[in-house]
């Protein structure tokens, strides 16, 4: 069995900078414009206490022409300052929501290209979360806290050259204090940070997966009377995700220890650079552009403390969504049908109508127990042929095989002597269609429901299927006609109602092999012959394959080929 590659609740998060450097290299130019405006930016603040520092020098010497420059050069240093940085920070936003943006599309564009299997396999509100509020959470982070964290680490690499211009002694003296003690207190950090705040993006996945759960089986739960379940399962996954954010919380703890490192190194810095400056060895403005220059270097450090969550989220829900993009990448052996040829060649192109047939088909969902075991069709041009048997017999599979939705574990599934696997997916849905039982819709009209093909029909192309179908009577029942607003959901129309969407939806791609999914099950006698007559018209000279258990339906159906345990077998 070719398992599905599967998601990681909580990828690792080394190196994921440089994992996201090929989405970034597109704007690296626009980077490197930010990153130097954010550079001289900071270089003008980093300035600021050497110049009240040789102002100091100055009023000490009554220099009163010198204390002018200093004061002048004070001046200028501050407009420079609110000039670069703002054009810093409008750059690096520019861009960061750039990158934002093509991460969303790809993710979207690969998701909508991900085998059946994938989605099948992993919970709809894990999916949801990387895609939505884990790209939300970083372009929060790109526009609110990305132009501080860079001009943190400048503060502190420009801080550093110049407490070494001044003197290396001092600088010696306030790097052994400070530097251990803040190492120490940032490591702790990263060990306790890394799984706490991985497994709370983990819990919120599960939570957000449960909640929508709750949603799509509301009707369920409440005639079921699954409603107290429910909300235990939902209470039970809320509560760890809880425990998982105070994890996270009494990890940001550590970082408040680096106050008192900063206490600290302020006492011995007050104490040295005053024994040294008793001894002429520095000035007073000396020792006075190292109380400043460590003060912004603790402020900056106490802003990085403030910004390490929200950095930390960042880079989780960074590889969460680079975990995403990397396992949904187009794979021949995951992909069916697999992706258009690199070198933009275009694919076979197939007959406008064709044989179907599947040769020695094997599948499973889970391995060692094979749904379909060895199984081969061959459905001629414009037949209408049944597939029955008892629930899990393999009947919905052997469809989605047949329409490409799903890859064979082995065996081969052809249309016009072509395997579905070589066709560009724009011929494969061309020429074979699928309408599955639960036709699902989106938040709009009828009309809008209607264009969600290929070629964006416009309304009179879907009003002329509409009438070609029979259905035009029904659509005129309805509010508003084409018009009519759906809402967000499928609780105004019937289960036979949303049938009668798919098959506008076939009509509209006119395909050569269309398939239905129990398309008359569990749906009122009336609507069923309204549906069934639609079938009909919809046939022509196409193959028409139906899954039914509907004695009426089947007994319209010129063949019938049954699956049970795993043995086929056809009868007329």
């Amino acid at each position: 069995m070719a398992e599905p590659q599967r998601l990681t609740a909580t990828p690792d998060q080394r190196r994921v900078l440089r994992r996201a450097w090929p989405h970034m290299r597109p704007e690296r130019r626009g980077i490197t414009l930010a990153l130097l405006a954010g550079a001289a930016a900071t270089a003008t603040t980093v300035a600021v206490p050497a110049v009240i520092g040789a102002g100091v020098d100055q009023i000490l010497q009554r220099d009163r022409g010198g204390l002018v420059t200093a004061v002048a050069a004070l001046t200028v240093l501050a407009l420079l300052r609110l000039v670069l940085f703002r054009r810093s920070e409008l750059l690096l936003i520019a861009v960061g929501e750039r990158v934002v943006r093509s991460l969303r599309d790809l993710a979207v564009t690969r998701l909508s290209r991900a085998p059946l299997r994938f989605l099948e396999a992993h919970p709809s509100g894990d999916l949801l979360r990387r895609t939505t509020t884990e790209i939300a959470d970083l372009a929060n982070f790109v526009r609110g806290q990305l132009p501080d964290v860079l001009t943190v680490g400048a503060y502190l690499l420009f801080t550093t050259v110049l407490l070494l211009t001044y003197s290396p002694l001092l600088t010696i003296a306030l790097a052994l204090v400070f530097v251990p003690a803040i190492v120490t207190v940032l490591r702790l950090f990263k060990k306790a940070a890394n799984p706490a705040f991985a497994a709370e993006a983990a819990a919120a996945g599960t939570v957000a997966t449960t909640y929508r759960e709750l949603v799509q089986s509301r009707e369920m739960l409440r005639t079921g009377g699954g409603t107290g379940f429910w909300r235990e399962r939902f209470l039970a996954d809320n509560e760890r995700r809880y425990r998982a954010a105070r994890r996270s919380q009494r990890s940001l703890f550590l970082i408040s220890l680096a106050r008192i490192v900063q206490s600290l190194t302020t006492a011995v810095l007050l104490l040295v650079g005053g024994w040294l400056a008793a001894r002429g060895s520095i000035s007073v403005g000396t020792v006075v552009v190292f109380i400043l220059a460590t003060r912004q270097l603790f402020d900056s450090a106490t802003q990085a403390s403030n910004l390490v969550g929200q950095v930390q989220i960042s880079l989780v829900g960074l590889a969460r969504l680079l975990d995403l993009l990397t396992t949904t990448a187009p794979r021949p052996a995951l992909h069916a049908p697999r992706q258009a040829p690199d070198d933009g060649a275009p694919g076979p192109v197939t007959a406008e109508r064709g044989v179907l047939e599947a040769e020695e088909l094997r599948y499973s969902y889970v391995a060692g127990a094979e749904v379909l075991g060895g199984v081969s069709v061959r459905v001629e041009p414009g037949e209408r042929v049944g597939l029955v048997g008892p629930t899990g017999s393999g009947k919905t599979t052997l469809a989605k095989l047949m329409t490409g939705l799903y890859a064979p574990d082995s065996g081969a599934v052809r249309y016009d002597g072509h395997d579905l696997t070589t066709l560009d997916p724009a011929e494969l849905r061309r020429r074979i269609v699928l309408v599955p039982q639960r036709v699902h819709l989106i938040e709009g009209t009828l009309l809008d429901n209607l264009r969600l093909v290929p070629g964006d029909p416009g309304e009179p192309r879907i009003a002329e299927a509409v009438d070609r179908l029979g259905l035009a009577d029904w659509v005129r029942s309805l509010d508003g006609g084409l018009h009519t607003d759906l809402g967000r959901g499928t609780g105004r129309l019937s289960a036979g109602e949303l049938q009668l969407i798919g098959l506008v939806r076939a009509a509209l791609l006119d395909p050569a092999v269309l398939v239905l999914d129990e398309a008359t099950a569990d749906i009122d006698p009336e609507t069923a012959r309204t549906l069934e007559t639609a079938i009909d018209t919809l046939r022509a000279d196409r193959t028409l394959i139906v899954i039914a258990h509907r004695e009426a339906t089947i007994k319209r159906l010129s063949r019938v080929i049954r699956l049970d345990e795993d043995a086929l077998l056809a009868h007329n």
